[in-house]
């Protein structure tokens, strides 16, 4: 029998479709994956929602009472934590970590491998617990493989575990690749002229929220279409023009629809500790949707989009204009279907599927290291 997973995340499995859901999807085709998130208090007593979910997995979600100190919550989430074991069977199991903060929740449980995917540097988010860095710390000693959700996350963290791999943003090219043939406009955006600028994701503390009112100050028949939750910020706060549209959070599959309508996407992000080391995967999708990308001077956006002329790099607000007034000269034609042929020789290295195999070489080869025998196969098994 191969190993169960289970992955601990600070992000909900019904938030927006981003890593979590494109890797532990594609391990839930081939092993059982519980995917653990923090609790949620309500006036209850205790108790421990377990739900299958139709791509195979089982999402779980510790509910607590409200007013419940900390150290009751740790206590109560460890005893769900082992009757799920139990009920379930689940061994052997490999732990994986997005969020440092469950190590705690962990203490007693014994997987074969630990894996932490450290897909951001959590700890420069609004609103990061003060002990997030010392519980990394913990995780790092545990771990036997660590991945990280970009090439400069890469750079700040390989000197602290000897086992740490690079794996960027990836894209499921054929998912998004159906916003290059026209459909359906969805209703909400429907009614908005063009030219559309677009952005699809979480609109929080990471926004350049300047940028936008100045993108819609300057060029006031530009619509931008902002597509995505609220998180962590007032939405008072946002800029408020006629052509500035918030539509609000969108499913996964609804969301190629909507980016075909766009003239062009942007990364609209500030740049701040919590964006130092993020590597957006909206880049590969909007490439993928076929459209023309500016975005503003994110590390691994430049690397390597940037550098190898896919997506134009606005160095301030002028120059973003700039490039968004010249990516909208450039809808078609000569110049557009070469970079377009750019795109798709890029973006062929690049799949989710070919990402979580080479991410499931690695923890079978830690499964090996550990003296997993024929009886307890790994990953591969």
């Amino acid at each position: 029998m191969p190993h169960s997973v289970v992955c601990f995340s600070h992000l909900r499995w019904d938030f927006v479709y981003q890593r979590p859901q494109h890797l532990l999807t594609r391990c839930a085709g081939e092993h059982r994956v519980f995917f653990v998130e923090e609790p949620v208090y309500e006036h209850s007593p205790p108790r421990l929602e377990v739900t299958r979910r139709d791509v195979g997995l089982w999402v779980v979600v510790p509910h607590l009472a409200h007013g419940t100190d900390q150290a009751l919550a740790v206590t109560q989430q460890r005893e769900m934590l082992a009757g799920l074991i139990a009920e379930y069977s689940i061994d052997p199991f490999i732990a994986w970590y997005y969020t440092p903060m469950a190590i705690e929740l962990t203490t007693g449980l014994v997987p074969d491998v630990v894996v932490y995917d450290c897909m951001d540097e959590l700890s420069a988010f609004r609103g990061a617990p003060p002990e997030l860095c010392a519980r990394e710390r913990v995780l790092f000693e545990r771990a036997d493989l660590v991945f990280t959700g970009g090439e400069s996350l890469y750079e700040a963290k390989r000197h602290l575990h000897k086992n740490v791999h690079a794996f960027p943003s990836s894209v499921d090219v054929a998912h998004f690749g159906r916003a290059r043939f026209a459909g359906v406009e969805p209703a909400d955006q429907a009614p908005i002229p063009s030219p559309r600028l677009g952005f699809a994701g979480v609109i929080d503390e990471r926004m350049d929220t300047a940028l936008l009112a100045a993108l819609a100050d300057a060029h006031p028949e530009w619509q931008i279409v902002m597509v995505g939750p609220v998180v962590k910020i007032d939405p008072a706060s946002l800029p408020r023009r006629a052509n500035l549209h918030y539509l609000g959070a969108r499913a996964y599959d609804q969301l190629p629809s909507y980016i075909a309508g766009w003239n062009v996407a942007l990364l609209p992000f500030a740049l701040n500790e919590s964006t130092r080391f993020i590597s957006p995967t909206k880049t590969p999708e909007y490439l993928a949707a076929g459209k023309r990308v500016v975005a503003t001077p994110i590390r691994d956006v430049v690397r390597p989009y940037g550098d190898q002329g896919l997506v134009e790099i606005g160095e301030d607000h002028a120059s973003f204009i700039a490039h968004v007034e010249r990516m909208l000269a450039e809808q078609s034609g000569a110049a557009y279907e070469a970079w377009l042929s750019r795109v798709d020789a890029f973006l062929s290295r690049s799949s989710w599927d070919s990402t979580w195999q080479s991410m499931s070489r690695l923890i079978d080869g830690a499964c090996g290291s550990r003296g997993a025998t024929a009886e307890r196969a790994c990953l591969t098994a």
